[in-house]
């Protein structure tokens, strides 16, 4: 995140010209989180291989991390990395980008957010889609706000990975889901 401020001032982007502390605003992000986690939880249930990897990879790579965490722990984790990663992605990269044209930037700043996230092919076109519909959300309205998609990305980290600490610990003790 330093980074992105460091090179948005070397190339004169402000990755939080768009942030703004509004109540609407955050509710709003809450609520879009909500597709999101459906569709999250949905891959719990599916026999696709691809998604069934990715869930493996979730469990067993992350999951004993989180699970050694305490809930505050998951906030503070979730909170940093939805404010983190957007301020790089939609923040600075996007409109950085979006100077060859709003498509480029929307386009080439989740290529990068995808390939920041690939553990599989199938994640990173997973994350290539949630990083679209996440730079979607910071236009919802006439005055864009970075931090619906912070707040949005937040929410959906965290219940992630409460899932993900509740499989882990089911899967150690030997429970079905």
């Amino acid at each position: 995140m330093l980074a992105a401020f460091a090179v948005g001032w070397l190339v004169n982007v402000d990755p939080v010209s768009e942030l703004r502390l509004d109540w609407n605003d955050a509710l709003l992000g809450v609520l879009f989180a909500l597709p999101l986690l459906a569709l999250f939880l949905a891959t719990h249930h599916v026999s696709f291989e691809p998604i069934q990897r990715i869930n493996r990879f979730l469990i067993d790579s992350i999951g004993p991390f989180l699970a050694s965490c305490r809930v505050v722990d998951l906030i503070l984790l979730a909170t940093l990395a939805g404010v983190c990663e957007e301020i790089v992605f939609r923040g600075f990269l996007q409109p950085w980008i979006g100077r060859l044209g709003a498509t480029a930037g929307l386009i080439g700043s989740n290529i990068v957010f995808a390939l920041a996230h690939f553990v599989t092919p199938t994640y990173a076109i997973a994350a290539f889609l949630i990083g679209i519909y996440l730079a979607l959300l910071m236009q919802f309205d006439d005055s864009p706000n970075l931090l619906v998609p912070i707040i949005t990305h937040a929410v959906y980290d965290f219940v992630a990975f409460l899932v993900i600490v509740r499989t882990y610990r089911q899967q150690r003790s030997g429970s079905v889901l």
